[in-house]
């Protein structure tokens, strides 16, 4: 096949850095993710890693640089790419006063999916006989779930997940493995703080330091001990 007719990147960046007033909170990022692979994002609070996946879900502009999601250009072409990405965030971005069952219907309109997917989610991961509970009476593993949920109703071609495993215990997160881990064969922006695991999910490595990238390879030439130097 041509070169002209390969699929795009899932994620192109090149030189991308964000800044708050006078802080610099992300700076000199350049890497490439190909469809169907996963980058494991590490490093310290405050280190850019929250920054970087609002930039790739298009709620963030970058200041400097270029970056590009699915081959759409960032931030012109943000409203092309919306549909197509996942984000699992630090907050669940659910509808507290909604049941787990309106909150899936209420996105399910949105991105124009049939409720049954909504339905058949709830059902995967075992929230079926909870579904018309609101959120706020959920545990916090529970409502994880239902924002797992959320994030791949609409069958997105990418994942940005923060510390997607949140909450949950080994049971559950077996159990939505099939629908944010590697088996469900997506591209994934992955953060964790979780170092052994984060590798184990990984087919490269960033390492993020006061916002500037410190290691960035390939998961199989990177050690535990080389992201725990991060941290230092």
């Amino acid at each position: 096949m041509a070169a002209a007719d390969a699929a795009p990147a899932a994620v192109e960046l090149h030189d991308v850095g964000r800044a708050y007033g006078d802080r610099v909170a992300l700076a000199g990022v350049s890497l490439r993710l190909e469809a169907g692979r996963t980058l494991a994002v590490f490093g310290a609070n405050g280190a850019g890693k929250t920054t970087l996946l609002r930039i790739l879900a298009t709620l963030l502009r970058p200041h400097a640089g270029e970056a590009r999601v699915l081959g759409l250009e960032l931030p012109k072409e943000g409203w092309k790419a919306r549909g197509r990405i996942g984000l699992l965030a630090h907050e669940p971005l659910l509808y507290r006063d909604l049941s787990a069952r309106e909150n899936l219907r209420f996105h399910a309109r949105l991105h124009d999916v049939p409720l049954q997917r909504g339905e058949a989610l709830l059902d995967a991961v075992g929230l079926a006989r909870r579904a018309d509970e609101p959120v706020r009476d959920l545990s916090r593993g529970l409502a994880q779930r239902v924002a797992i949920c959320r994030a791949v109703l609409h069958e997105p071609e990418l994942l940005l997940l923060d510390e997607p495993l949140a909450n949950l215990d080994p049971a559950a997160a077996e159990t939505v493995d099939g629908l944010i881990g590697r088996p469900a064969g997506l591209a994934r922006v992955l953060i964790s703080h979780d170092v052994e695991a984060g590798l184990a999910e990984a087919d490269q490595v960033l390492g993020l330091r006061a916002g500037r990238p410190v290691l960035l390879a390939s998961a199989s030439e990177v050690a535990v001990s080389d992201v725990r130097g991060i941290y230092r």
